[in-house]
């Protein structure tokens, strides 16, 4: 059976879009519908597929067929396609099966000429309109299929607009059109060496020659991947009789939204002009009408148009887009499809249209993108500020901020007492989270999407740009300079951590808040997803906050971070760099206190809610001065008279290099610290069971869990397990409470993942680490693969996508799921979660329902997100 690539409008219908694309699709369904459509035809997708695999060469059954659906197209509308007497025009539209707005190519006014603009200007008694259309067709022509710079044709429009003395195109006399078409026939020429074509059979095919190519140009193509749009799916190509807004003041064309795509609310949103074509009101050279004017201007087709509108989102249950254009006062339909909104329109839309009945709660849920929940749980740059882009990063947490560069962690906790600061780095460390909390966001030049910088400001809600290469700082100046600009201290940027834009100057923001239509959504997420929502959280701040954000738990609590304050990072410099037993219990008891208060805060902020609590596990050069600074140090004060500071630095340089590991990432941290140095893990214990004793003591009620990290064999879990048991039934004792506790571990090891079935005999609970389990499956050292060589791999197509933003399924998600049944086989009703960036991610946690998952663990700010996701994963498995 041989392909079929054209249908007509009256042949198609909405289902098709796949085949037809969007736009061909709904065309046929609003022809089925009745509605004032003109008459046309689509070549399909595999049109387009296949003219790239011909090697740009259109398929040669398109070209046999192309003149019945043109003779079709005549017999429709009583005009000949290069007739001189009664001519037809076409215009060629793209468009896509999923909707790519102004990324392709279209060309209006096809089939003009020298003759047939004649026979235009007499059928229709209007020779200003005619020769308007055939200037408005050479300029299209020449840019989308000859290549001809538009800017050549706009500045010399512009210029001979100027020397006649009008300002807007309508204005333009039949001469003045004539010598226009002229002169864009001679820059054509020059710029192609080649006559404009004057047979409309030919202008045709090199027309859907050019929409095909459009599907790869680059705008399109970075479209796409901004979107995750597949790159397989091709573009339609929409031919379609004419219809012409610019016939006088009768006429004119718009665009229109049933609702308002910024805000939601159910009223009519568009703009419209007399006397024009489309592109007149997208292309901004013209100023057009708010919609509500055509009350006045044509108030029987405004009411036409709400009636329509009415019809259109009544058959689409959804918001539509609708280009139009009236011919001599008659109103036609040239497009509608799904309209583009903001997060915000986007879900009281889905809300309203429920109790509207248009939809169900569960369309409802389907309707709104993760995403959108994540766009406005941040502060966001208003889009009507006109920003000066200086460069662009990676966007590694969302949310935008102004600020202040400073570029020392110090200096920008001094300086955020009496400014908002942007703490500007090569990168970021633990020790420099005091800066990271004083700050409003964080730049840096080097770092991945899951850096230091990037999680550590995704746990706390801030913005962050990492990765962004193009800035170079001069610390010593304290300046960076990116292209022709140089950013001192103390000068303003605005951050966007969305996209990674990085801006001069102040943006104006519009604040995050959670509306009644989301927190309804929210509401219908619960009753319908399986999957619970924990969140990563450190400090009793944040757990509030998870909490008012629907969070069920804590599933990770990272302890290490807990030790970063400032005033604290030296108490655990002197705990590591400890020699004997006396210095370090005099460490640990310094802590004990600080620790106790911690986990009271989260305790309380958790009440009712279980608490996972992963004890230390930091790689521990973190905490140590860096080792070059002090080699540099020791030999400055070698020439400096002061032997005492000498004696102690070189002392402590001694230190650092015996503490100093190859690959630290991979060395003493996690369990192996536990069981080396038990003192620390003991402290932790004694710290967690007397939070959780006071508490119980007052009646709250507390469900602790306690996390050992970094475990690769059954008999570390069971070395510890039987230590810390021990001390956590000591002090409950002591205490007179009986609270019941879990101990478990973190899978983050592919040798745990294998050997899961022996580690479920220890452990009570499996909480998959997934930052660190796709690194050592991988082999990626995390923050060099991002800096290094991932962003190849992508564009190259060796990986699909990022793995540390999205779980490799085949890999490091096989290891997951065979540890779950592993572990479950031996102990039936093991907890099994997940707490690793991942746990925010929709994709990854859609894999994660499927395969069993009983909870997610992210961000605060991310639990909206994954409660969406989570529902939207359990309705995907129903259908």
């Amino acid at each position: 059976m041989s392909t079929r690539y054209i249908y007509s409008f009256s042949e198609g219908n909405g289902s098709m879009k796949s085949l037809l694309g969007g736009k061909g699709a709904n065309l046929a369904e609003m022809t089925n519908l009745g509605l004032p459509v003109p008459p046309g035809f689509t070549i399909t997708t595999k049109g387009c597929l296949d003219y790239f695999k011909l090697g740009r060469k259109i398929p040669e059954q398109i070209l046999n067929e192309l003149p019945d659906y043109i003779r079709k197209l005549e017999e429709n509308t009583n005009k000949g396609f290069g007739d001189i007497n009664n001519p037809l025009l076409v215009s060629v539209r793209s468009g896509a099966a999923i909707s790519m707005p102004g990324m392709m190519d279209t060309i209006l006014n096809l089939g003009l000429n020298d003759k047939v603009v004649k026979g235009l200007a007499k059928v229709t008694n209007n020779e200003r309109f005619a020769y308007d259309c055939y200037r408005r067709f050479i300029q299209m022509y020449g840019e989308v299929v000859l290549g001809v710079p538009a800017y050549l044709f706009s500045r010399h429009l512009d210029k001979v607009k100027d020397e006649v003395g009008v300002k807007n195109d309508p204005d333009l006399t039949v001469d003045v059109l004539k010598r226009l078409i002229s002169d864009f026939k001679e820059i054509v020429w020059k710029e192609t060496n080649t006559e404009f074509p004057e047979d409309p059979e030919e202008q045709l095919i090199g027309a859907i020659e050019a929409v095909f190519k459009s599907w790869q140009n680059r705008r399109a193509v970075i479209y796409r991947e901004a979107n995750g749009i597949p790159h397989d799916l091709g573009t339609a190509v929409n031919v379609q009789a004419m219809v012409f807004g610019n016939t006088g003041n009768e006429s004119g064309t718009g665009v229109l939204f049933t609702r308002n795509p910024s805000t939601g609310e159910n009223v009519l949103y568009g703009e419209f002009l007399k006397n024009a074509q489309g592109e007149d009101v997208v292309s901004g050279a013209r100023t057009p009408m708010d919609i509500a004017h055509m009350k006045l201007e044509f108030p029987e087709i405004y009411e036409q148009l709400l009636e329509i509108t009415d019809i259109l989102e009544k058959h689409y249950c959804d918001m539509q887009d609708i280009e139009f254009t009236i011919e001599n006062g008659r109103l036609y339909l040239l497009q509608t499809r799904t309209g583009k909104r903001t997060a915000r329109a986007a879900i009281k839309i889905a809300v309203d249209m429920v109790k509207e009945g248009l939809i169900t709660k569960e369309e409802a849920l389907m309707r709104v993108e993760p995403k959108h929940l994540e766009q406005i749980l941040h502060r966001q740059i208003d889009t009507s500020y006109s920003a000066e882009i200086i460069a662009k990063g990676l966007p590694a947490s969302p949310g935008a901020a102004s600020g202040i560069v400073v570029f020392d962690a110090d200096e920008a906790e001094k300086m955020a007492e009496q400014h908002k600061v942007i703490l500007v780095s090569l990168e970021t460390t633990p020790e420099d989270i005091h800066g990271v909390i004083a700050s409003e966001g964080v730049l840096t030049t080097r770092g991945g999407m899951t850096s230091h910088a990037a999680v550590v400001a995704r746990g706390m809600g801030k913005p962050c740009v990492c990765g962004c290469e193009s800035i170079k700082i001069d610390f010593e100046a304290e300046v960076f300079t990116v292209g022709k600009y140089t950013v001192k201290k103390g000068d303003l940027i605005t951050i966007n951590g969305g996209n990674g834009d990085v801006i001069l100057g102040e943006a104006k923001m519009i604040e995050p808040e959670l509306s009644e239509e989301a927190k309804q959504l929210l509401a219908w997420a619960d009753e319908i997803r399986s999957l619970k929502v924990r969140a990563n959280a450190d400090n009793g701040v944040d757990a509030f906050k998870a909490r008012s954000y629907g969070a069920e738990g804590i599933g990770l609590c990272r302890t290490e971070h807990m030790f970063m304050a400032p005033e604290r990072v030296p108490v655990v410099q002197e705990l590591i760099l400890s020699e004997t037993e006396e210095e370090q219990k005099a460490a640990l008891d310094k802590l004990l206190p600080m620790q106790i208060n911690d986990f009271i805060e989260i305790f309380e902020a958790m009440e009712g809610l279980p608490v996972t609590i992963r004890l230390l596990d930091p790689p521990l050069h973190e905490f140590l001065p860096g080792l070059v600074d002090l080699v540099e140090e020791v030999a400055h004060l070698e020439h400096a008279d002061n032997p005492v500071e000498l004696r102690n630095k070189r002392e402590l340089l001694r230190k650092v290099k015996n503490m100093s590991e190859s690959n630290p990432m991979l060395g003493f941290r996690g369990c192996r610290l536990g069981i080396i140095i038990p003192a620390i893990y003991e402290m932790q214990m004694k710290a967690i069971f007397t939070a959780v004793a006071r508490l119980a003591r007052e009646g709250k009620k507390i469900l602790p869990e306690v996390m050992i990290p970094l475990i690769a064999k059954s008999t570390e879990l069971k070395y510890l397990k039987e230590r810390l048991t021990n001390i956590a039934d000591e002090v409950l004792a002591e205490a007179g409470v009986d609270v019941e506790y879990k101990i478990g571990t973190m899978i983050e090891l592919p040798r745990a993942a294998l050997t899961a079935d022996e580690i479920a005999e220890e452990a009570e609970f499996f909480s998959f680490g997934t930052n660190d389990l796709t690194q050592t499956t991988f082999g990626f050292s995390r923050d060099d693969a991002e800096g290094k060589f991932l962003h190849s791999y992508l564009e190259l197509g060796i990986l699909s996508e990022n793995p540390f933003m999205s779980i490799d399924q085949n890999g490091v998600g096989k290891l997951i799921q065979m540890a779950i049944n592993a572990g479950h086989k031996v102990r039936p009703d093991l907890k099994v979660g997940i707490c690793g960036e991942h746990g925010g991610d929709p994709k990854s946690i859609e894999f994660f329902h499927r395969i069993g998952l009983n909870y997610v663990s992210c961000s605060p700010y991310r639990v909206p997100i994954a409660r969406l996701a989570a529902a939207q994963a359990a309705l995907k498995e129903t259908k």
